[in-house]
């Protein structure tokens, strides 16, 4: 017994002393990027390290001038080499030390070069603090043909997370002044309004129409189709009808109540409602051009998609009532997996409906709604678009042992919807079948 308990002894002596050991071995020095004012260290010191953790992600550290030891994050102060060689690395930094910034426009991008089409290495929040290490050359910032004021600046935010920020948006101001960079006079005051117009995407007012109604119109609902206005993606997006443009984002500056200029970028926002805006974009030729834009609950991606889904829902309802559609008079309709159709035997339907050699085949679509007074009589709008070059219109209603169609190419046709049935219309009445009838 004895003997097993000089054995653990002797093995924690020994960590014990391996522990001392690797706490007085020191890997190296590394400057402080941050301050940690409560330990009495500032950016731009020196300090020794004596452990790196990965695990933990923390160094290690030494306070000098004492025997003390501190951990901080590994983002906090440079890779260890050298005593000289830090010392020469701090000299990188001694024009701004002690000097923090604030940022003062929400959404304000760090990005990843000093240019302002760069990539965007993170989003600033309005008030966040950063530190700034050095000043650096870059490429002026642009507010139309004018430079904008400031110097590109290395900064860090207390992530870890570094890049360029141009100091225009930046109000900088030194830590032991004990002013904490706060000049109300120049710190923008907090607008609701804008950050709501900011924080959406913004889509042609007619989407909202069909989103309300429930008549997406394919040919119009465009995925792309849209103001984006970078506060996310760091780069302001325009792509309506003819116009698509695009500006790194910069901010913006209120002109006016509710009336928002986007620096550096010929775009212009007045703010109607929380959910409705107008852009004002003034192209090429100095001609300016308005847009209605609305917010919508999904982007315009997903409402495309569940419209594609739906018209595939509707034409299997259909084609599984089938897929063959048999009348005596009017032939035999096949709907095709593929939303693909043949029709034979229609003759009785030429030119009237059909027109001579539009021919016997052709493809499905839904593309047609029915108004909400006709929902009452109908169940739905069906196209058949023949090879022969001719698109034919019925409206339909399923009944008991068969559907019943009817022809709505000459109806009332507005934004894709029928308002009103054609007068004197030709109805046909099919009989379901699983498979072709036998002649």
């Amino acid at each position: 017994m004895k003997t097993v308990c000089s054995r653990c002894l002797l093995i924690l002596a020994a960590l014990l002393l391996l522990c001392l050991a690797s706490c007085s071995n020191i890997m190296g020095y590394g400057v402080l990027l941050w301050s940690v004012p409560e330990q009495g260290l500032s950016d731009c010191d020196v300090v020794p390290v004596y452990i790196k953790s990965k695990i933990s992600g923390v160094y290690v550290i030494g306070i000098p001038g004492t025997e003390d030891k501190i951990e901080v994050p590994l983002w906090q102060i440079t890779d260890p080499e050298s005593k000289k060689k830090a010392e020469q690395r701090a000299e990188k930094y001694t024009d701004y030390r002690h000097m923090y910034a604030r940022v003062v426009l929400d959404g304000l991008p760090m990005r990843a070069e000093a240019v302002n089409t760069s990539k965007q290495v993170y989003r600033l929040r309005k008030n966040e603090v950063i530190k700034v290490l050095y000043k650096g050359k870059g490429q002026a910032v642009m507010s139309g043909n004018t430079a904008m004021e400031g110097d590109w600046l290395r900064v860090i935010a207390s992530d870890g997370t570094t890049g360029w920020c141009f100091s225009y948006n930046l109000r900088l101001f030194d830590e032991t002044m004990n002013n904490d960079g706060l000049d109300n006079a120049n710190i923008e005051e907090v607008d609701s309004v804008r950050d709501n117009m900011l924080e959406s995407v913004w889509y042609p007012e007619e989407y909202k129409d069909m989103v309300e109604k429930g008549t997406i119109d394919l040919s119009k609902m465009k995925r792309t189709s849209a103001f984006d206005t970078g506060f996310r993606s760091g780069e302001i997006r325009l792509t309506i009808d003819d116009v698509s443009v695009k500006y790194p984002y910069d901010g913006v500056t209120k002109t006016s109540e509710y009336v928002y200029k986007f620096n550096g970028a010929p775009i212009t926002v007045t703010v109607r409602k929380s959910n409705f805006i107008v852009v004002q974009y003034i192209g090429e030729r100095g001609m300016p051009v308005s847009y209605n834009l609305v917010t919508l609950n999904k982007s315009a991606g997903e409402f495309i998609d569940d419209e594609i889904t739906r018209r595939a829902d509707v034409y299997k309802n259909l084609r599984e009532l089938g897929p063959y559609f048999i009348s005596s008079n009017y032939g035999t309709l096949y709907l095709g997996e593929d939303n693909t159709f043949e029709w034979t035997g229609y003759s009785a339907l030429s030119p009237s409906v059909i027109p001579y050699g539009a021919g016997n085949t052709g493809t499905v679509s839904l593309p047609y709604f029915l108004s909400s007074s006709l929902t009452f009589s109908y169940d739905g709008v069906i196209s058949l678009k023949f090879d022969g070059g001719k698109e034919v219109i019925f409206i339909y209603e399923i009944v008991d042992g068969g559907i019943r169609i009817e022809d709505a190419t000459r109806a009332t046709i507005k934004d894709n919807i029928i308002r009103q049935r054609a007068s004197n219309s030709n109805v046909i009445f099919f009989t379901c079948s699983e498979s072709s009838p036998a002649y």
